[in-house]
């Protein structure tokens, strides 16, 4: 009988290949956002990111990630390069909570957890996309304090503070050593929201005299903008998105017994 399952374990690698782990880490890295005070640059990141993950290794090709992600973005018209948005003046930073389902394909056997002698890689570029939830809930600086944004409708419009969103991106990972790997990843969230900075169509006109603050935080604009007129740039979505670098540990949930 020992023989047996001797030879049953090593002579069939690819029985290992398709055995199951779990995988669970840590995350940090760096957030940014595409919108309309930033729309042209998908580098520009700006705040601290972190989080947590766990993942369910289904072979050495595909994987489904449940991630975590905490952070910050931010922008800011009075720092751009443009003559609209110089005059515009508006700004927002808002923190991020997300909460993600993700799918994962590694282009090379990538098989980490002691398991690196069946046809493994130790590195392996991979895909992933998926679907996630986002909360967010913008604020801007008036005076020496800090208002929230969406209570003010400085567009006339009561928006949601979450929103679903679609993660996609690349990635490389590493098998530092055993059951230890490294991977670092980049990736885009397509939000299904235009107002993470507070800006997407008009700028309002109010039925009633607004308070203060509320005009203010409306419209900042240097040579003052009429009610209708364009506030954002139209695009139905804006985007976010983490450059992060995770350290997590395999556990293999199937091995040859030991004699």
């Amino acid at each position: 009988m020992r023989r047996l399952i001797l030879i049953i374990c090593f002579s069939l690698p690819g029985f290992f290949a398709q055995s199951q782990t779990w995988e669970v880490g840590v995350t940090a890295g760096a957030a940014g956002y595409m919108g309309d005070i930033n729309p042209i640059k998908p580098y520009k990141f700006t705040d601290p990111v972190f989080g947590a993950l766990a993942k369910r290794n289904f072979n050495g090709r595909w994987s489904a990630k449940v991630a975590f992600l905490q952070g910050k973005i931010q922008g800011d018209d009075a720092k751009s390069s443009n003559a609209y948005q110089n005059d515009r003046n508006l700004h927002f930073r808002t923190d991020l909570s997300e909460l993600s389902l993700q799918l994962e394909f590694n282009f090379f056997n990538y098989l980490p957890g002691g398991m690196s002698g069946f046809n493994s890689r130790r590195f392996s570029p991979f895909l992933f996309a998926g679907v996630a939830g986002v909360a967010f809930n913008p604020v801007a600086d008036f005076g020496n304090d800090e208002v929230e944004l969406h209570p003010l409708q400085t567009e006339g419009v009561d928006y949601k503070k979450n929103a679903i969103s679609v993660p996609y991106g690349v990635g490389v990972k590493y098998n530092i050593t055993g059951n230890w790997n490294l991977i670092g990843d980049i990736g885009y969230r397509t939000a299904f929201t235009d107002y993470l900075d507070d800006i997407s169509g008009r700028y309002p006109d109010f039925t009633s005299p607004a308070s203060p603050i509320t005009q203010d935080l409306s419209d900042r604009s240097i040579s003052g903008a009429s009610p209708g007129q364009q506030r954002g740039d139209f695009r139905p979505r804006d985007t976010y998105m983490f450059s992060t670098i995770s350290l997590t540990y395999t556990f293999v949930s199937l091995k040859c017994p030991m004699f």
